[in-house]
């Protein structure tokens, strides 16, 4: 099987097809199992929020403490959200949408809204001609050049790991997905599905704010939220911003060839793949997501010369901060400096 799949750049697509038949067999969810893994999740989550909220009634601040693991279960969660979108959770639409938009309303990600955007993320990932939906902005050396000085340092400002992942997650989750726009030509339902998680989310806070109060409610689940969000938001980025990540033009991009070599497989410690919903398995994803994150570890198992596309590493992705510009030259993500150099050599 080694032997038939050609891990080079240039590997001719019939290999890239090949895999989406042998990825085929491990599309079918397990119902119980994702009954499971939903219930492994939400009691956690709603046990450790409680112990949250106890630690700041009584007093006991360093209590507080289980913000970071009850962020961790609500990042989890949102993994399960994001299974729904894909229809591969369940494997049934209505349960899946459902499952969906109720976790939605403890992410505070309108459903709806992001599975459009996020399917339209899975359908051009890694084409230079389709970017700016459900992506982060990526310019190439080219067009950061030929921006003004204003242009380039709003660019800078985005990029910097600051605003990417302390304010940006703040602004995504508190702000911007309140109003979908962007999506008037999907229809109807992203509008109503925000506007029905906002008021959702408004009847629960101000539940809670009547049952513990407005500052225990801020001190609790405000925080839980940004956390998970800034982790969210982190793995997002090194999925698909890492030095050997692929991409391309029409008609040179192929859907099969972006999706293996364009989503990194970023190689987790067990206890935060479980965490993160086995999401660093990512090109196994972008090729075929409609199979359960619970199930990536058995495609790798089965397969391990796929665990040799676009792998890195905990320290390795540190450096992928860095990396802000797409070198068209060279083919690959080069940092502001190198991109200085490359423009002072020609």
């Amino acid at each position: 099987m080694s032997e038939a799949i050609d891990h080079d750049p240039s590997a001719p697509l019939f290999d890239e097809k090949a895999w989406l038949k042998i990825l085929a067999r491990y599309r079918q969810p397990r119902a119980r199992r994702s009954l499971i893994e939903l219930a492994v999740t939400a009691i956690p989550f709603a046990l450790l929020w409680a112990g949250t909220w106890a630690a700041v009634y009584f007093g006991f601040w360093l209590g507080l403490i289980l913000i970071i693991p009850a962020s961790a279960f609500l990042l989890r969660l949102f993994m399960i959200q994001h299974d729904c979108g894909h229809g591969s959770f369940f494997a049934r639409r209505r349960i899946d949408d459902w499952t969906g938009r109720a976790i939605g309303v403890l992410t505070f990600t309108p459903y709806d809204y992001w599975r459009r955007a996020h399917a339209e993320h899975h359908a051009s990932a890694g084409n230079l001609d389709e970017r700016g939906v459900g992506d982060i902005t990526t310019l190439t050396v080219e067009e950061y050049s030929s921006r003004s000085w204003r242009g380039r340092l709003a660019y800078r400002l985005y990029r910097h790991p600051a605003i990417m992942f302390g304010i940006g997650p703040a602004w995504l989750f508190l702000f911007k997905q309140r109003l979908p726009f962007g999506m008037m030509r999907s229809g109807l339902l992203p509008w109503v599905s925000t506007m029905a998680t906002n008021l959702a989310i408004a009847i629960a806070s101000a539940l809670l704010i009547w049952a513990i109060g407005i500052l225990p409610f801020l001190l609790v689940h405000l925080p839980i939220v940004l956390l998970a969000g800034a982790a969210g938001i982190w793995l997002f980025y090194v999925q698909h911003q890492f030095e050997e990540t692929h991409w391309s033009k029409e008609p040179e991009w192929r859907f099969q060839h972006a999706a293996l070599h364009g989503a990194s497989y970023y190689d987790l410690p067990l206890i935060l793949r479980w965490i993160t919903g086995n999401i660093g398995i990512h090109h196994i994803h972008h090729l075929s997501s409609r199979i359960p994150y619970y199930r990536l570890p058995e495609v790798l198992k089965d397969h391990p010369e796929l665990g040799d596309i676009g792998r890195i590493t905990m320290m390795e992705s540190l450096r992928c901060v860095k990396l802000v510009l797409w070198d068209e030259q060279n083919q690959r993500l080069i940092s502001f400096r190198d991109a200085t150099k490359l423009r002072r050599s020609r």
